[in-house]
């Protein structure tokens, strides 16, 4: 590997490139990447619900962060927002099913540039990559 191309400069490099091409493709609907992100991971969870807090440790953002996320997101009728019944300090916020209809679509044009990304590896080699990058995650999260 050459000084120039360190993992670390690569994968930059690929996050940019990639958030560049999601951003411009969300721009149209009015979504930023973010907030894409956001709603993939509520419309993951079995409830299609999590708490702020839940949220936050998915995406690896900061309280403030999260919340003025969740906060456009609500603007947009996207998502909604509520309180636990029993501690006042617990906000939920659930995808909403305009959100819903919209983070599937989205994740359709996500998907196929993604499959346009990777459509020069073999099926082994995109299984590989995508273990390795796991990995990494892991190791990045627990640092």
């Amino acid at each position: 590997m050459s000084e120039a191309n360190t993992f670390g400069m690569l994968i930059r490099q690929i996050h940019n490139a990639l958030e560049k091409i999601a951003n411009s493709q969300l721009k149209a609907k009015d979504l930023t990447l973010s907030q894409m992100t956001a709603l993939v991971e509520i419309l993951k969870a079995p409830t299609r619900k999590l708490t702020f807090k839940e949220l936050e440790k998915c995406l690896s953002l900061a309280q403030s962060t999260t919340a003025g996320l969740i906060f456009r997101l609500e603007q947009k009728k996207l998502v909604s927002v509520s309180g636990d019944t029993d501690d006042k300090r617990i906000k939920y916020v659930e995808i909403t099913p305009v959100g819903e209809k919209f983070c599937k679509e989205a994740k359709r044009e996500i998907d196929d540039t993604e499959k346009k990304l990777l459509e020069n590896l073999s099926a082994a080699e995109r299984e590989s990559l995508l273990s390795l990058l796991e990995e990494i995650n892991r190791t990045v999260r627990k640092m």
